[in-house]
């Protein structure tokens, strides 16, 4: 038995700072000044910086707007009480417009007061975006099966209205009353053109190879065409963007829209970009692609009311007054049966719609 106890640990060999590298989750030692000491492989890239960048620095300096987060540290160093709080979502300095959502555990060291605090990150933005993707997706289904039983019975008194405009405007001698008629015909017409867009696509995607820039290049020119002299159509194009098997129709609606939403935002003055990247392994719902592509609308306008940010891509949402709410849920559809998503990040001055799509049908696992 003595001999047993004497055995080497299988670890002996390794070095602690090795090993703590090693993991996937984010391990940040802070003094108690709340500066940072240590930090792992994974920490650096979550703060996206090194060790030495990040070395001596005010926690409180890594991250924007990070008041709420500070306060639980103090809390956990004055008390010497073990803290956790789950999907805190955090930007870190180094890049101010990506947001993560951490999970983080603070430990107090030796468990005494006024130590150094030990703290677990675990980046759960992929999890928190699968899980935004699903519960939007269900709630689009409802919404959407409500949407065409709306519009199947608006649709029909619709055409008896018209009909009926049409017969009466036959009967009537006096010219100046068939101006009356006519605006009934013309506001039936487009009242039903309406409900044919609350209905949504229903074509399946008939796809063809191409480059996503030929799409973007289409809406560039519609765009620069609707927009005003004073506002400017920018574009950011990644040329190493490979062709892809892409509904061409389908896709220029989607973007079509976006991009009117963003002239819409920034009125008179301002400025959008059309903006593509590829991305490798990109996760899509429940699937991880090899590549996809971002196709990105950002505009300089107000930003999304905070209202309505949860609900942004329901039918008839919207933050303006003149709005139909139909724009982003027939956008959101068109991706949807693209096998891609549509995210967005808004603030005021800077609002980004972004197209995440499939460069290939085939699939990898996750």
């Amino acid at each position: 038995m003595a001999a047993e106890r004497n055995l080497p640990s299988p670890l002996a060999h390794y070095d602690p700072a090795d090993l703590l590298d090693a993991l996937a989750t984010g391990i940040v030692v802070i003094d108690a000044q709340l500066c940072v000491v240590y930090a792992n492989v994974a920490a650096q890239d979550l703060l996206a910086m090194s060790f030495n960048q990040a070395r001596g620095r005010p926690y409180a300096d890594l991250f924007v707007e990070s008041n709420s987060l500070i306060a639980t540290l103090k809390r956990a160093r004055d008390t010497g009480c073990v803290y956790s709080e789950r999907e805190v979502s955090v930007r870190p300095a180094a890049t101010p417009r990506e947001t993560r959502v951490l999970d983080i555990t603070i430990t107090p060291l030796d468990g005494m007061t006024g130590t150094k605090l030990l703290l677990e990150l675990s980046d759960e933005t992929q999890r928190a975006r699968l899980t935004r993707e699903s519960e939007l997706r269900a709630r689009l289904e409802g919404s959407r099966m409500m949407t065409r039983q709306l519009a199947h019975e608006i649709r029909n008194p619709l055409g008896g209205l018209r009909g009926a405009a049409q017969l009466l405007e036959r009967e009537l001698a006096n010219p100046a009353l068939r101006e009356y008629t006519g605006v009934i015909i013309s506001e039936a017409d487009r009242l039903t053109a309406l409900v044919d867009s609350m209905a949504g696509p229903m074509r399946h995607p008939k796809k063809m190879r191409m480059n996503v820039h030929e799409i973007c290049e289409h809406v560039h020119h519609l765009l620069r065409a609707e927009a005003r002299a004073t506002v400017l159509v920018e574009r950011d194009y990644d040329p190493s963007v490979p062709d892809g098997d892409f509904d061409r129709n389908q896709l220029v609606q989607a973007l079509l829209n976006l991009a009117r939403n963003a002239l819409q935002a920034v009125g008179d003055h301002g400025r959008i970009t059309l903006r593509t990247r590829i991305v490798s392994h990109a996760h899509i719902g429940l699937e991880r692609h090899r590549l996809a592509v971002r196709i990105e609308v950002e505009d300089n306008g107000p930003g999304v009311p905070e209202s309505i940010r949860g609900s942004l891509f329901y039918p008839l949402v919207t933050g303006r007054a003149n709005g139909t709410g139909l724009g982003l849920a027939v956008a959101q559809e068109i991706v949807t049966r693209n096998a891609g998503a549509i995210e967005f990040q808004s603030e005021p001055g800077r609002t980004v719609f972004c197209m995440l799509l499939p460069l290939e049908s085939r699939k990898t696992s996750s």
